[in-house]
């Protein structure tokens, strides 16, 4: 086997060639290569195997080339093609072959192969033009196999995303459940965590990646009640990228809170406010920190025994802080605050970062 492999810049796949005689692999080597496409050429049937394993675009093949053990390997080959797979095959005949009778006997050995057929002698513009066909066609048979991949992969990932979904609306049904003491309560709740999910959910979907900005997080999740005239929640911090998964939990959170601040803290009077800070520190281990204050309220007093709703919040925050948070009733108003490894938030702060306030 004589090695002739001439690399070019085309995108398209090499051309195999096989010959048993020197004079023709050589001439066809090139011809081939005079026009920038990439050749290697084959003398013995011994060798074909590991030719064919370099998964050429096209193999060129003389008549006189086709022997019982060359058939027989690239029957094989053709056979152990994946599904998208046609491989464009060339054949030289000689002036004495029959060209329907070869044609029949291929078809039947080789089904899973574009074959084309050319009698010598053969033009130059009518070979290379041929061969220049058939590895386009062999380019768009290597992008349906992208494309049936990319959808593979799109199901897979659509299938896993629904999982957590229906995980996600489990958990916050149970969550609800527990902390409801009227069907009229369950709902209300229970419709209000859904939007928050939601909100987070449809931030992620209108951003790049599945990473989603805290800022997006709060604005969101505030929208309701500033739209209800409450536009007394103020959020400041640096433009700092969250997964989805701690985005979708720092919503939850974020939505308990808004929540429970308009029933019982400082939304439910007229001068209550609210602020939502959040600092990203430098350093080669950077630190998450988030601060929600409340002032303006009622007199906070501590509750004898926990709500749902400050549980959920103490066990999200932890679950992607890696820590507990700090929830302190002061009598000004309710504070929370947490912070953590921004690696476990598999985020990246934006570049150049800039501070991001409503």
């Amino acid at each position: 086997m004589t090695g002739l492999d001439k690399d070019s810049n085309s995108p398209l796949d090499h051309v195999l060639i096989l010959a048993p005689y020197r004079k023709d692999a050589e001439y066809l080597g090139r011809l081939l290569a005079a026009h920038e496409i990439a050749v290697r050429i084959g003398t013995r049937a011994d060798d074909l195997d590991a030719l064919l394993g370099a998964a050429p675009g096209v193999l060129i093949a003389t008549h006189e080339a086709l022997t019982p053990q060359a058939l027989a390997i690239v029957s094989s080959h053709l056979d152990a093609q994946p599904s998208w797979s046609e491989m464009p095959i060339v054949v030289l005949l000689d002036r004495a072959s029959k060209p329907d009778q070869v044609q029949a006997e291929l078809s039947r050995a080789w089904p899973r192969a574009r074959q084309m057929f050319y009698q010598r002698p053969v033009t130059t513009v009518e070979l290379v033009s041929g061969v220049q066909s058939a590895l386009l066609v062999r380019l768009r048979q290597r992008d349906v196999r992208d494309h049936i991949a990319q959808e593979i992969e799109l199901r897979r990932e659509l299938n896993h995303r629904v999982k957590n979904i229906l995980a996600s609306v489990n958990s916050i049904f149970e969550m609800t459940r527990r902390g409801a003491t009227s069907i009229e309560e369950f709902a209300e709740d229970f419709r209000g965590r859904l939007g928050a999910l939601d909100k987070v959910h449809s931030a992620v979907f209108h951003s790049e990646g599945d990473n989603v900005s805290i800022a997006d997080i709060a604005e969101l999740t505030f929208e309701p009640y500033r739209l209800a005239g409450k536009d007394r929640i103020v959020t400041h911090g640096p433009a700092v990228l969250l997964s989805r998964a701690a985005g979708t939990t720092l919503a939850l959170c974020l939505h308990e809170l808004a929540t429970n601040a308009i029933k019982y803290g400082a939304l439910s009077r007229p001068e209550g406010q609210v602020s939502f800070e959040w600092t990203l520190s430098q350093g080669d281990e950077p630190e998450l920190a988030v601060f929600w204050q409340e002032r303006g309220g009622p007199v906070v007093e501590e509750p004898s025994r926990a709500g749902y709703g400050t549980r959920y919040v103490r066990s999200a925050l932890a679950s992607i802080f890696g820590q507990k948070p700090v929830i302190s009733f002061e009598r000004e108003g309710l504070i929370c605050k947490a912070r953590g490894a921004f690696s476990r938030l598999e985020g990246q702060p934006q570049r150049p970062g800039g501070v991001e306030q409503q």
